[in-house]
Parts: C-alpha cells; structure tokens; sequence
C-alpha cells in the first residue's frame, strides 16, 4: 500500500511516507517542532528514510514563506549524489577489484585533506572554478572573513569522510555504473557553521521576538540583510558541490579508462542535490524549499537513491507527487546512531555483510556497515506513488570516505 500517513501536529500537518519503516520518536517530535513555526507553508513532508538529525529531521522537506532556517539545510551544502553508466559489463572487471580500488582511492583522495593540484584532471574543471565559484567565493569572505576560502580550490575533487563514498556497480544487465557521494566540503562546512550562529544570534536579537522549540530552528527573514548573505552563501556551497562532484567523477573515470579495457559513457548520467534549499512553487505558492536529506523528485526527474555499502541502489525516474513537494528519499536512512553501531556490531559481523564487496573492512568504518541502516527494499515500498525504478545497481567495488 502506498500514500502518506498523517502525523499528529498542533501546528502545521506532517504527511509522512514511511509505511513499514520504522521511525524514531525523537524524530517525530523534531517533525512537530518544524511544523509549529509560524512560516511553514502548507504541511511537512517525511520521507521513508527519515532519521534524527541537527534541529531539523533528515528525510524531511520544509517549505516556508518569507524564512529559511539554516540549520535545516546543514552543514553538508549541497551533499548528493552523481552517478553515470558505461559501456563495461562484468566481463570486463578483473578477477580482483584491488586493483581499481586503489586507483580510484588515488586519483579522488579521502579523508579531510587538500586533494592535490590538478595535474591529473582536466584542465577546465580548475579553470571554472578559478572564473566564476572563485571570485563568488570573494565576495562571500569579503562580507564574512569568518568563513575562510583557502581549502576551497585544494579540497576540490576530493571525496572527504562519514557517509561519502565512490562506488562501482553492476545493474540488472551486468553492466558497469560509477556512483558517488559528496557535498561542499570543508568550506560549505565553514558557511552552515558560521551562518547557524549567526541566526541563534538574530533570533535573540529581534525586537518582535520569536519562539523556537530547539535554538537549532533559529532563521533568517526576507529583508533582513544576513538572509541575502546566506542565500549568496548557500547557493553558492551547492554549485562547489555540484562541481565537486563532477570533478571526483572525471578522475574516477581516469582511474577506470586506466585500469580497465576501453569504454564510452552511456547517455544516462545524474547529479542531484539531497541537502539543499531552492526556491520553488507549490500549492500556488513561490516558497524556500529545504530538502533535508531528500531528493527532487519531479515529474521524469533522474534521481539516485543509495542503499547502504553492500546494499543495492537505485536509479529512479520521479513521478512529480504533490503532496511530497516532488519529493523522494535520499538512501536507505539509518537505523541508528554511529556509536550504537560501532557498540551492537563487530568487524567479524562487517566483513560478513560485505563480502562481495571490495571495500574497507576494518574498525574505522563499522559505522557505516549494512546494519546499521533501513531495509532499503522497506524504504522504496513506501515510496513508490513518488519514483519508479529505472535501474538496480549492487556494488563491487566501495570507497569510503
């Protein structure tokens, strides 16, 4: 069965699609609190891989009129997801992925540092930044030198840490597909920090006054000057990221075109925000909409939503829902906290659990195991009035952050 539910709200209605997926209480209330803002137009939407999150909930879509709440977008501007399809069968991948694992590990770096100088990525990746989010950047540091802008250009092209990974997938007819997931790095990090603060200082300070359940709601309301500096701000974290992305898949397809026999690209390629906030118009209504952890799921929209490494994933067509604000889920969603999963799981239990994967199997990423996240076979059920399935990818090859 699919549709929504209706979580019980005293301010503005919550629909949820989250039939068969379990859903934490602690998330429900964050649902109630975003729902009890004064600027919430028409309802809330949940998605089914919905989870506790910083003052907002992640899996949720929050439009709203005049405001945006900075800590509802994040931290991670403009996380998501790029996938493209190539020519390349099973056939063509080696007896050991060691091998690939370590060239891609190689040419799109992990972890929090700089992501090296361009030697091996195409020039106009570098040259675009340098001519246009380059001096955007600028005048964001000009405004607010807080938000430092020298790891900008050196943590281009680079994977970073937690949930972000590179993988190599096979669909449901054996062919190859490159996935990957990332955001804005360290600088976006710097702009949704400095820019939560400085809403929890504007709410304080506002002579009408406002009551927020969780300081983690503070916002920002139109024709104050620091919402133009955020808007300036964010949307310029979503295009590094957007970018970013595109970048890591060039030096992702080096590593393949090195490693592998010849190939093209398919025609079919995504790259799609899941943490970010546009503006959009619904319910006859041009509002700020926050996808938190969601992703745009209008009518024939190309979308990716991952399963946990070792999981399968998708490549879904969105079916332009209304009552979701054209929206659907970003993955599979955790089913608990990185430390109950490091507490309830041991290494022995992850290596079990990616065992067709070549991957990591150690004790930095029992965090991130199968386990500790939502069936995703549960999560696309209840979604299906939202997306259809194009593609089934299952991983071979997985790199983590």
């Amino acid at each position: 069965m699919s549709g929504y539910e209706v979580i019980e709200s005293h301010g503005a209605p919550i629909r949820a699609w989250t039939r068969g997926v379990p859903m934490e209480h602690q998330a429900v209330q964050q649902l109630r609190n975003v729902a009890g803002l004064p600027f919430i137009h028409s309802h809330v939407a949940v998605m089914p891989d919905v989870h506790f999150g910083r003052g907002a909930t992640v899996g949720s879509v929050i439009p709203t009129k005049g405001a945006i709440i900075p800590a509802a977008v994040g931290v991670d501007i403009g996380c998501g997801m790029m996938a493209v399809g190539t020519s390349l069968t099973a056939s063509d991948l080696p007896d050991s992925l060691a091998p690939l694992r370590s060239a891609i590990e190689r040419k799109a770096p992990a972890g929090n540092g700089p992501g090296g100088d361009f030697k091996d990525a195409p020039a106009s990746s570098a040259t675009a930044f340098k001519g246009g989010l380059s001096a955007r950047l600028e005048r964001i540091v000009d405004k607010h030198p807080k938000i430092r802008g020298d790891k900008a250009l050196k943590q281009l092209g680079t994977l970073g840490g937690g949930n972000h990974f590179i993988e190599v997938c096979l669909d449901e007819a054996d062919r190859v597909w490159v996935m990957l997931h990332s955001g804005s790095r360290g600088t976006g990090n710097l702009v949704g920090t400095y820019f939560i603060e400085r809403a929890r200082e504007e709410l304080a300070r506002r002579v009408l006054g406002y009551h927020v359940p969780d300081r983690d709601l503070a916002f920002f309301l139109e024709g104050e000057p620091l919402f133009d500096d955020y808007v300036e701000a964010v949307l310029w974290a979503q295009d590094y990221a957007r970018a970013n992305r595109q970048l890591m898949m060039d030096r992702v397809l080096m590593a393949l075109r090195e490693t592998l026999p010849p190939f093209q690209l398919t025609k079919l390629a995504v790259n799609c925000h899941h943490n970010y906030v546009a503006q959009e118009t619904h319910f006859g209504e041009t509002v700020w909409l926050t996808r938190k952890g969601a992703v745009r799921a209008g009518d024939g929209d190309l979308g990716i939503i991952p399963g946990s490494m070792g999981a399968k994933s998708f490549i879904v067509r969105g079916k332009g829902n209304a009552d979701s604000f054209c929206t659907c889920s970003h993955g599979a969603g955790r089913a608990m906290s990185r430390a109950e999963a490091k507490r309830r799981f041991s290494l022995e239990d992850h290596v079990a659990a990616t065992a067709h994967v070549e991957c990591r199997k150690d004790e930095g990423v029992i965090d991130e195991t199968p386990m500790a996240y939502k069936d995703i076979d549960a999560v696309m059920a209840a979604q299906s009035d939202l997306v259809e399935i194009v593609h089934t990818l299952r991983q071979v090859v997985c790199v983590k952050g």
